[in-house]
């Protein structure tokens, strides 16, 4: 064959977010874009808040000279001051400009991340379930991926945590507020996750690094605000992605932190500089390094997905489903009502709902529904999910 064959392998194997994505644009086009309910894929429905329109239009008024030019591959150094300055409000930490990377988006972030920690063989945990794209990106690096099960709240588990980070465990990945389940770790679960590193780190006799995936950090609800991962373990980086705090996924801009108190903080920084260039990102995104540099402060109006949150939340009751209430980003991840996840979506497919199998982010007997959508789209599809789930008891 023409392509490589595991990249063909893995083709088989890919997202299913983006199955299910597609799967919804064939039927709006067969059926209309009212007539389909589609909660498979994250796209942030708000639009970016003023602030970045006033920036965005200021920097294309008054472009200063060498803007859209190359640049250092970790960034432009007034973007990464600003970055670094907002970090040492936010956490009450001494973070300079050269700890922070600035990359296209979450994704680019942890990839630029792993290619500078990982040799091949080396161990990457997840905590279950996971965002699915983590497998993909940890085997882009040569790692290996481990999964810890999480608890019955979907809170780490510090025993499980303990049984799986072994000599081979290079990185730990977490991401909180979490994409699929909504669920925002305490500060008491992250110290224990600190403590189960410490002690590894020094059994196995080489670093560990805690990498926290944050692009939901500003989507939490109820009055709740997420700990500083950098309080609880000195070997972090965190990863953050504009593109659900400001609406701009499709632009590709967020960066990563290196704790300023990390073991290995000069190498690190340099590998993941190094890397930015060899992997073809170059750099993040000029134009909008400067854009968000000047809204850190900055967020889309959180209350409209909390209202959104609620009334997906009473749909889900009404139907009869079973769920924990998210905390955060902007995900529901209820039990199916039968065992096999992926037989209950395609039930749903057939009235036109979309969701995502839990399989798919490795706890299978779960959907993920995104409620980054319309009111409208919500109650459109309350008695398509009910029908649903009453035919799938009656199996």
């Amino acid at each position: 064959m023409p392509i490589s064959e595991k990249i063909a392998e893995d083709m088989t194997r890919a997202s299913w977010i983006r199955r299910m994505f597609e799967q919804g644009r064939r039927l709006k086009e067969e059926h209309g874009e009212k007539s389909v309910f589609d909660f498979s894929l994250g796209n942030p429905i708000l639009e970016p808040p003023e602030e970045v329109k006033e920036a965005l239009r200021d920097l294309v008024t008054n472009s200063p000279s060498g803007l859209h030019r190359y640049m250092a591959n970790a960034g432009d150094g007034n973007a990464r001051q600003a970055i670094a300055d907002y970090l040492n409000k936010e956490h009450k930490a001494d973070f300079s400009h050269s700890d922070v990377i600035m990359s296209t988006g979450a994704a680019g972030g942890l990839n630029v991340a792993l290619k500078a920690l990982l040799d091949p063989g080396d161990e990457v945990v997840v905590i279950m379930p996971f965002f699915t794209e983590y497998r993909f990106y940890v085997d882009n690096h040569g790692g290996k991926l481990v999964k810890a099960q999480s608890d019955e709240n979907f809170d780490l588990d510090p025993e499980e945590l303990d049984r799986v980070v072994g000599p081979r465990t290079k990185a730990v990945i977490i991401n909180s507020p979490n994409n699929p389940t909504g669920r925002l770790y305490s500060q008491e679960n992250l110290e224990q996750l600190g403590e189960v590193l410490t002690r590894k780190q020094s059994l196995h006799g080489h670093p560990i690094t805690l990498i926290s995936d944050e692009p939901y950090r500003k989507i939490v609800y109820d009055g709740l605000k997420v700990p500083s991962v950098f309080s609880v373990y000195p070997n972090t980086v965190m990863i953050v992605s504009h593109s659900k705090d400001l609406g701009l996924a499709g632009e590709r801009i967020g960066y990563a932190a290196v704790s300023p108190v990390h073991d290995d903080r000069a190498q690190l920084e340099s590998a993941m500089t190094f890397v930015t260039r060899t992997l073809g990102f170059v750099n993040a995104p000029a134009l909008f390094q400067q854009v968000v540099a000047r809204c850190q402060d900055a967020s889309v109006p959180v209350e409209r997905y909390q209202e959104l949150r609620d009334l997906f939340c009473d749909v889900l009751e009404n139907a009869g489903l079973e769920y924990s209430r998210p905390q955060g980003a902007f995900y529901l991840f209820p039990k199916t009502p039968i065992d096999d996840d992926v037989k209950f979506v395609n039930m749903m497919l057939q009235e036109r709902v979309l969701a995502v199998p839990g399989s798919g982010f490795g706890s299978p007997g779960y959907m993920r529904l995104s409620y980054c959508v319309t009111k409208e789209e919500i109650m459109g599809a309350a008695g398509a999910i009910e029908r649903v789930v009453q035919n799938a008891k009656n199996i």
